[in-house]
């Protein structure tokens, strides 16, 4: 089994966190030792940054937050430019340690990506360069909605350009009006080359320990050699 994961999405609000979350269940389910990361987490609510928050609380290995969240924003924006309004710069190469660090903590690592896999980490650097840094498979969180065929579709391009592996892809229900959702299901099971390894329902109701029953974890590819 691979340590770990890179998880992103077609887009930001899209539903990364969730999907990250339910995959620490998923992997816990299976007695492994795991633990999220979240290396950049821009917006904080109250003083908290919910996505840290809830990586950790889904996390079965203790860790602090300065390990799993190396960099913390206050403002809903880019990273780079929240970065460069707190006067620091987003450096690969820390995220990168505190990866390595987690990795000898844990069995799976889920490092969850900042908005979607091209945002700007620095004046250099993108979301994508991350994900090489860390050279670890990705899982794409499909948030199904109106022109989510083109995202998706896009951002699987661009994560195969980057020479990583596509290890599945989760369709998350967003727009209860949307209209052709399975048909829009089955053409992305026709033109992702990676499995479809569980489809979220739209509800208000459904916690994370039961979205994680949905995901098919088995089904991920971890190798070219898988595909």
């Amino acid at each position: 089994m691979s340590a770990g994961f890179f998880v992103t999405g077609t887009d930001t609000g899209i539903g990364k966190t969730t999907i990250s979350c339910a995959l620490l269940y998923a992997f816990a389910a299976q007695d492994k030792k795991v633990v999220g990361m979240k290396p950049i987490a821009a917006g904080s609510e109250n003083g908290q940054w919910i996505d840290v928050e809830r990586l950790l609380a889904a996390s079965n290995v203790s860790v602090s937050r300065q390990l799993m969240n190396s960099y913390a924003f206050d403002s809903p924006i880019s990273p780079h430019i929240a970065a460069q309004q707190a006067g620091t710069e987003i450096s690969m190469a820390v995220i990168h340690q505190a990866y390595q660090e987690l990795s000898t903590k844990a069995d799976i690592v889920i490092v969850e990506g900042a908005g979607g896999f091209l945002v700007p980490i620095n004046q250099w650097q993108s979301g994508a360069d991350l994900a090489q840094t860390l050279n670890l498979p990705v899982i794409l969180v499909v948030g199904m909605r109106l022109g989510c065929l083109n995202h998706a579709l896009l951002t699987a391009q661009a994560i195969q350009a980057a020479g990583l592996v596509l290890a599945g892809w989760v369709a998350n229900c967003m727009d209860p009006q949307m209209l052709a959702l399975i048909e829009n299901i089955k053409t992305l099971k026709q033109q992702l080359k990676c499995p479809l390894i569980g489809i979220l329902p739209f509800t208000r109701e459904m916690d994370i320990q039961q979205s994680a029953q949905l995901l098919d974890i088995k089904k991920l590819v971890i190798d070219h050699q898988s595909m």
